[in-house]
């Protein structure tokens, strides 16, 4: 299955927000949503458990230093 469309198409917000309520419903399968989004599991996870715990901004990058 080929990813929705690549990540400079559509605002990253929005992908991401897309994702986490998509994953967030009862019986979601993260790993094929994962595969949909050309994301790795490891980063679907974090965005789903930084969106439980911030919220929207929790979806927000974050500087890595």
């Amino acid at each position: 299955m080929e990813p929705l469309m690549p990540w400079d198409a559509r605002d990253t917000m929005s992908l991401r927000s897309e994702f986490v309520l998509l994953a967030s419903q009862d019986g979601a399968n993260i790993s094929l949503l994962c595969r949909r989004y050309g994301i790795s599991p490891a980063t679907g996870y974090k965005w789903l458990r930084r969106w439980l715990q911030d919220g929207t901004a929790g979806l927000a990058d974050r500087s890595r230093a």
